[in-house]
């Protein structure tokens, strides 16, 4: 049996995780690269379907600076990220879940790239979470499936 302190902090982490997946889509979307970058560790990788891989936090914010994405920013975009399953195995995290890039086309927005989603994350020394890896690939029908 797991005691109480050990259940309390089990939820306290993920909790943490939950509010770190959710700050992505606020942060990207206001373009503010260092907000993003500070949800990884200082070597971790984004691996983006189509977009290839990013390796630490420069490259990562370089995702958000670049030209696609201020493209997607001016023409008005939400990232909506799916309630996430997570599985704490101590100090290590995994959480699965959904994408959705909105885009603004004329008057109504279009889903613009639905992807599954995997987040490995660590715990730090302070007790705070970090991603060492995202991989999000379209929902296209083709493997992995990430969500295992």
């Amino acid at each position: 049996m797991v005691d109480g302190v050990s259940r309390i902090r089990r939820l306290e982490d993920i909790e943490a995780i939950r509010n770190l997946i959710a700050s992505y889509g606020p942060l990207a979307d206001s373009g503010d690269a260092d907000g993003v970058t500070a949800l990884w560790s200082a070597d971790g990788s984004y691996d983006v379907g189509g977009f290839g891989v990013s390796t630490g936090r420069q490259a990562i914010a370089a995702l958000i600076t670049g030209e696609t994405h201020k493209a997607l920013m001016a023409q008005g975009c939400a990232h909506v990220l799916s309630p996430h399953h997570i599985r704490l195995d101590g100090g290590k995290a995994v959480a699965t879940g959904y994408s959705i890039v909105f885009r603004k086309n004329g008057e109504a927005y279009e889903a613009w790239r639905v992807s599954a989603n995997r987040w490995e994350l660590a715990r730090q020394p302070d007790g705070s979470w970090l991603v060492d890896l995202r991989i999000n690939r379209p929902v296209d029908g083709s493997p992995p499936n990430l969500l295992r």
